[in-house]
């Protein structure tokens, strides 16, 4: 009974967020896509020319807003480019290259390193989180999991002077993932915006500039 009226709770505050009906009116999958834009428009992170990697990019919301950016060139497209990856499908985003299937794997690797062509990664996004079981030592393992994997991948395709946004919770092993980011990055910053919701513990780490770049 009480799992009927959460689901219920749930869904009323969905239907009534007003980030999601900005959603359906601007077109983007989900309201996520605001979390973005409130941290772009704070820090500037995404500029015309970039490569931007979007990490567990399903449904693309994220690479919508990022597409928008960098959209302007006369007769369509945009000035920069922009790769998806997940590994679950995603529909087709206009000028948005996407790769499902593991960003660990050989087949997903290169068909990275094709789009790449020799070029680094300006900006790494990533808004993946696991499946929370809600016991606080084994979710906290989890979400430092997709960390260290966004972190890695940094280092192995980025700038040396790239930015890195993830998301995370603060909660159980969140210091650990600040000290972990402080030791990777020359500036780490924590990130709140509107558009997560008051209840969520739904954070984001920014890094930039890396430390010891391979």
């Amino acid at each position: 009974m009480a799992k009927k009226k959460l689901n219920k709770n749930w869904l009323h505050d969905h239907i009534n967020d007003p980030y999601v009906k900005l959603a359906q009116k601007e077109g983007y999958r989900a309201r996520a896509a605001y979390k973005l834009k409130e941290i772009d428009e704070e820090e500037k992170l995404i500029k015309p020319g970039q490569v931007i990697v979007d990490l567990g990019s399903t449904p693309g919301s994220w690479s919508q807003y990022a597409r928008n950016k960098l959209a302007g060139l006369e007769g369509g497209g945009i000035r920069g480019t922009i790769i998806g990856l997940d590994m679950l499908p995603m529909d087709p985003i206009a000028d948005v290259h996407f790769i499902q299937g593991d960003f660990r794997e050989e087949d997903s690797l290169r068909q990275l390193e094709a789009i790449l062509d020799g070029r680094q990664v300006d900006l790494v996004l990533s808004d993946m989180a696991p499946n929370l079981s809600g016991v606080a030592i084994s979710d906290a393992a989890r979400v430092e999991h997709l960390i260290d994997l966004a972190i890695e991948f940094a280092q192995a395709h980025m700038k040396p002077t790239g930015s890195v946004l993830v998301k995370c919770f603060n909660g159980t092993g969140y210091n650990e993932l600040v000290h972990k980011f402080r030791a990777e990055f020359k500036t780490v910053t924590s990130k709140k915006p509107k558009a997560s919701r008051d209840k969520s513990s739904e954070i984001f780490l920014l890094g930039k500039i890396l430390k010891n770049p391979k």
